[in-house]
């Protein structure tokens, strides 16, 4: 019991450490000095990629949404007020820029999401891993994880771009719904609702797998 409470006091004094690093960092960019502002980026830029990558399901759209949120991150961060975390600030301008995106491609057929090589950087689809528990050596079974595979993406497709993006945060990046609706500045109560049609239209089309 006695090791368990010291345990947590040590994670916690180590998360307060890090957090008044970051502030220091952002701190330090916002004075103008480039390195701190590089050691920003080279702490979230995976974080940045996997939820542009999990938003647009593009790899090339999502190096342009990686690219385009960094810049707006550079030229606004004297902007941020230390108000909220800086990762929830640098996420909404993620969501914000991937949205965009998907707004301007409007009704035009989606591509599939890229085949990330295990290991290289980018969070594995949190489904494609459900298939891959799916599909074992058996051909019937490789055949029925395919299939659903494409199912999934067929799903994902189906929600309009805020309901991906509030089922993304949620299931990829572990969000609670409160910290979900500041990025997308609305209440945690739409974020919720939100999220319930999502789950709705995913189980919808993903039931006859189960």
């Amino acid at each position: 019991m006695g090791m368990s409470v010291a345990l947590e006091g040590d994670a916690r004094q180590a998360a307060l450490a890090r957090a008044e690093e970051e502030q220091s960092l952002v701190r330090k960019a916002q004075a103008g000095d480039r390195l701190a502002f590089d050691e920003l980026v080279r702490r979230y830029d995976r974080d940045v990629l996997r939820l542009a990558l999990n938003l647009v399901h593009n790899a090339e759209e999502a190096r342009d949404v990686y690219q385009e949120s960094f810049l707006r991150c550079y030229r606004n961060i004297h902007r941020f007020r230390f108000e909220c975390s800086f990762y929830t600030w640098l996420y909404r301008i993620v969501t914000n820029v991937a949205l965009d995106h998907l707004r301007r491609r409007g009704t035009r057929r989606e591509e599939q999401a890229p085949v990330l090589p295990n290991g290289g950087g980018a969070a594995r689809d949190f489904f494609e891993t459900q298939v891959e528990e799916r599909a074992s050596a058996s051909p019937e079974k490789q055949l029925l994880g395919q299939e659903l595979a494409r199912q999934i993406h067929g799903a994902m497709q189906q929600l309009s771009p805020r309901e991906r993006a509030v089922f993304e945060l949620k299931h990829y990046h572990g969000l609670r719904l409160r910290a979900i609706g500041e990025i997308l500045g609305t209440s945690e109560e739409t974020a919720k609702n939100s999220l319930f049609r999502a789950t709705k239209k995913l189980r919808a089309r993903l039931d006859a797998f189960r």
